[in-house]
């Protein structure tokens, strides 16, 4: 698998959330993010007990090849 990080919150507290990566090999991407446990919000949400939700900041969809023009992740 190569994984490759597409971008980094620069508001972030030291650095190390929120992240966008994406995977090469399954062609899709992984976010960092912090853990959603607002119940009311997750309640509202269909959420398999093997998924969870994270949250990133609005402006990070940026770093999304699709949204910035790029039309796909050829990293």
């Amino acid at each position: 698998m190569a994984l490759h990080m597409l971008g980094k919150d620069p508001n972030s507290p030291e650095g190390k959330s929120a992240t966008v990566y994406y995977d090469d090999v399954a062609d899709k991407y992984l976010v960092q993010g912090l853990k959603v446990l607002d119940e009311e919000r997750l309640s509202k949400m269909d959420l398999p007990d093997h998924e969870t939700i994270v949250e990133i900041p609005k402006y990070m969809v940026k770093f999304f090849p699709e949204v910035n023009g790029d039309g796909g992740a050829n990293v």
